[in-house]
Order: structure tokens, then C-alpha cells, then sequence
């Protein structure tokens, strides 16, 4: 068996801080020790079942180790687009035949005990990104293409919460925070609407190819899919670098730090996502979002789009006062841009209207074929009509609550 000797990483340094691998540099010192093989196996199997991780848990810990990106190579692959420099990538793949021999270290050879070469924990590891850096690592033969595999790994995925997570939020503490249950949604899954989901789909891929792109206006009637076409990108394009950033509209203060946060994250595309948007005529946030779209002194991060919702074209709240002779601000015609001139600086502006009452059938025919059931019969329909009268009314979430009703009460 060859030893791997982790005191000769370079770039990879910062893995002898980690405890476990402080754990693994001792053992291999002294394998007759039977406290330190303890402490090994204690602590593996601990990451094992808190991470999720299976298999050879040495050569999945180190994996999972490299993923969060604890090395220079990752920051900088971050930071510079996806490039690094030829003299770090000559180091790093120096590192990479030390880690190649770690990364193929079979514990049962020097651990008088099995558990660690086929271990199954209580609950997997359910990242695509750590899942698909395994199956690269699993179909290397030599250690040359083991840095390409890492930094394509960062390259199209980051490294550490920007790789694990699809969407996050914005903490107030000046970082961001990863949703751990993100909504699943996907394009596929949105029945209706084909054109405004055209629109937002080749703004979308605009932006992730890196050509120019719109900040985007979902303006229109409630329920009919707005917020749940937004959140469907980041599933369908996350292969793809591309991230979703959930902010309130009293987080606007925020932007300027939250962009620079942004722009250091250059190798991914980022939303930045606005639910449910709208000011009333006191509230002045908006100005920091009118700043950030267009008109500021520092230029909005080319790799960052602002996407919002509302039911209000206009965004800000605009009473008759405004428009009427008793207005008594001097220049009335002011007032009246100011409150529409947030919603003029998006450049893409889609409308949802509700559905009519075939499109609304449609949508609920739609739902219920996903659960292999056909609404062909009269008694059916009618209730679907009597279901949005007694209702909010017709639209797509309406059409999800009666489907919602229908399986849960009515077909046992």
C-alpha cells in the first residue's frame, strides 16, 4: 500500500487543518495505535451520516473536502471567470499526485475493519454537483486530468454553498445563505402562458451564455405563475451557473453590498429575485433599486439580472392626488414620472392576464394527467367551474387548489 504523504500538498494545504485528515496524517504514522484508529473511524462515520456520505468515506470525505472549495484554485477559478493562471494550475497539479493516491487509499488495508470501505448512511448526499464530481472521480485511471476535473467541477458549479445550493437569501449580515428546501418547480411543470415563458426563457439563457440580457418585470393578475416561472430557472439552468438570490424589498438598502458580493462570484449568473413587489407613495427603497437598474455610478455586475414580481404596473403606489388639480407640488409632472419611471428602467416587461375559462380547464386537465387521471366527464368540469366561483377566482393557483382538492377529498 502507498502511503500518501498529505505534508506534501502545496495549494491543497489548508487540508491539514481539517480534523479529519489531522486524524488520517497520525493514524498513517502510527497504524498500531489503536486510540487514533478509533478516533479515525468515530469521526468518519460521524461526516458520513451528517454530510451523507457513502462508499469509500476516505475517498468521499476528500471529495466532499475539495467541493467546498478550501484552496486557492477555487477562489481564483471563481473570481476570474472560470480562468486560472498557468503557474497555480502547474502547482495544483503537482498536488494532484498526492491526492490521487489519497483519493484511491483503501481504508481496510491499514484499518483492521471494513466499515469504511462500503458504508451506507442513514440519509445519501442529494447534490448533483458533489454526485457528478464523484462519477468524474470514479472514471480517472491517472492522476493527470485530476485537476481539470476539480477546477471544471468549480468552473461550472463553485465551490462549497454557491455549488451546493440553487437558491439563497440575504441575511442582513452581509452574506448569503443557502435555501436547503428550495421549491422543485420547473419549467416543465408550468402549464400555459407558452409566449411569457418563451420571453423569460431566452432572456434567461441570454444572460447565461453571457451575452447581453434584461432585468425583468412579471407584471399581472395573482396566481397565474409569475414567482413560480422565476424559481423554475434556477432548477433548469443550475447545470448551467446559474443562481437565484431572494431579496425583500426593504433588503434594497443592501444592494450595493450585495452586488459586490455578486461580482466576486463571476463565473456564475445570478437572479436576484423580488417577490410580491410594490411601494406605497411613503416607502423610498425603490430609489436604491432605480439605482442599482440604471443611473448609478458603479456599473450593475454584467453576470447579475434583477428579476420582480408584482400586480401593480407600476410598482409604485399612484393616487388621483397625484394627477389632480389640488395637488399642490408646484411641478406635478415630476411627481407623476417619479412613479413611473422604476418600473420604465426594466427592460423586459411581461404581462400575465387570468386565464379565460377553456384556459383554466386546460391548466387543471394538465395537472391532473401528471397524476394519470383524465377529466373527460361533465360533473367533473362543473365542479372545476364551481370550484373558482366560490374561490379567488380563475388562475393557475386556483387550478392547483381545486387539482389539490380533488386527490385529497374527492378521489380516495
Amino acid at each position: 500500500m502507498i502511503k500518501p504523504n498529505l505534508h506534501e500538498f502545496i495549494v491543497c494545504r489548508n487540508i491539514l487543518n481539517d480534523s479529519v485528515f489531522k486524524k488520517l496524517v497520525a493514524f498513517l504514522d502510527d497504524t498500531q495505535n489503536i486510540t487514533l484508529r478509533n478516533n479515525l473511524i468515530a469521526e468518519l462515520i460521524e461526516k458520513a451520516e451528517t454530510l451523507g456520505l457513502s462508499g469509500n468515506l476516505i475517498r468521499s470525505y476528500t471529495a466532499y473536502f475539495m467541493s467546498q472549495g478550501d484552496n486557492i484554485v477555487a477562489l481564483m477559478t471563481e473570481r476570474s471567470n472560470g480562468q486560472i493562471g498557468t503557474s497555480l494550475y502547474t502547482a495544483f497539479r503537482t498536488d494532484m499526485i498526492t491526492m490521487y493516491y489519497l483519493l484511491n487509499l483503501i481504508p481496510s488495508l491499514f484499518i483492521n475493519s471494513r466499515i469504511l470501505d462500503e458504508y451506507q448512511p442513514t440519509t445519501l448526499n442529494k447534490s448533483i454537483a458533489f454526485a457528478n464530481l464523484q462519477t468524474k472521480l470514479d472514471e480517472l485511471t491517472s492522476n493527470e486530468m485530476l485537476a481539470d476535473v476539480f477546477i471544471t467541477y468549480y468552473r461550472t458549479y463553485g465551490y462549497g454553498d454557491i455549488a451546493n445550493y440553487r437558491a439563497f437569501r440575504w441575511d442582513n449580515e452581509k452574506h448569503l445563505v443557502g435555501i436547503k428546501h428550495f421549491d422543485k418547480m420547473t419549467l416543465e411543470d408550468l402549464i400555459g402562458y407558452e409566449r411569457q415563458k418563451s420571453m423569460l426563457i431566452s432572456n434567461t439563457e441570454a444572460l447565461v451564455a453571457g451575452r447581453p440580457a434584461n432585468n425583468a418585470l412579471l407584471v399581472g393578475a395573482r396566481g397565474t405563475g409569475k414567482s413560480s416561472a422565476v424559481k423554475a430557472l434556477a432548477n433548469t439552468y443550475f447545470d448551467q451557473g446559474l443562481r437565484l438570490l431572494e431579496i425583500t424589498k426593504h433588503q434594497l438598502i443592501h444592494l450595493p453590498k450585495i452586488m459586490e458580493t455578486l461580482r466576486l462570484c463571476s463565473s456564475k449568473k445570478f437572479i436576484i429575485f423580488l417577490d410580491d413587489l410594490s411601494f406605497e407613495d411613503f416607502e423610498v427603497e425603490y430609489k436604491y433599486l432605480k439605482s442599482a437598474i440604471e443611473g448609478g455610478v458603479e456599473a450593475k455586475p454584467a453576470n447579475v439580472l434583477i428579476y420582480a414580481t408584482s400586480n401593480r404596473r407600476h410598482l409604485i403606489k399612484e393616487t388621483w392626488k397625484d394627477r389632480g388639480e389640488s395637488n399642490d407640488e408646484i411641478h406635478r409632472s415630476d411627481s407623476v414620472n417619479e412613479t413611473i419611471s422604476l418600473s420604465d428602467r426594466f427592460g423586459l416587461t411581461i404581462s400575465y392576464l387570468a386565464p379565460n375559462q377553456e384556459e383554466y380547464l386546460t391548466i387543471i386537465v394538465e395537472l391532473l394527467k401528471k397524476h394519470n387521471i383524465n377529466l373527460d366527464n361533465e360533473d367533473l368540469r362543473a365542479q372545476a367551474i364551481k370550484w373558482e366561483t366560490h374561490h379567488s377566482g380563475r388562475s393557475g393557483r386556483t387550478a392547483q387548489q381545486f387539482v389539490n382538492h380533488y386527490l385529497g377529498t374527492i378521489q380516495k
